[in-house]
């Protein structure tokens, strides 16, 4: 909706200009949404597998109610066989990759694993957020 800064006689009128102006300024700040920041979710994947794709997800929608966009990395590829060593290679460096478009690191649970290590360790050199979490999603400092 475009405003003329002139009124109907041609003078400059910016009273009313200034106000319509406002008002679009307005609606289009209401349509954008919020800002979110993408949160890379680390939590253990070997062991239980399925228990942790489950934690895991479950962490991720708490990041999510959170106003945070989780991305939860080892979830993306279930192509991906944990007990190769060459694909679970692969999938902690693309995980990695992934990570680094976060703006946060959240590390879930009491125990670290080796692959969770790593991720912690690039975080820190890449100097990311990294926020620690125990099982029941309560914030803990470490």
């Amino acid at each position: 909706m475009g405003v003329n800064i002139r009124n109907s006689e041609g003078y400059m009128d910016t009273v009313p200009f200034q106000a319509i102006s406002g008002i679009d300024r307005e609606a289009k700040a209401a349509s954008k949404p919020a800002f979110r920041p993408l949160v890379y979710i680390c939590s253990p994947f070997s062991g239980d597998i399925e228990a942790n794709k489950k934690k895991a997800a479950d962490f991720a929608e708490y990041a999510y109610r959170n106003g945070c966009i989780p991305l939860t990395a080892h979830l993306l590829f279930p192509f991906m066989d944990d007990s190769k060593e060459a694909e679970r290679r692969d999938a902690i460096f693309m995980d990695i990759v992934l990570m680094d478009k976060c703006q946060e690191v959240w590390v879930l649970g009491d125990k670290i694993t080796h692959g969770m290590s790593m991720e912690i360790e690039k975080a820190k050199k890449r100097r990311q957020t990294v926020r620690y979490f125990n099982n029941s999603f309560e914030e803990v400092q470490k």
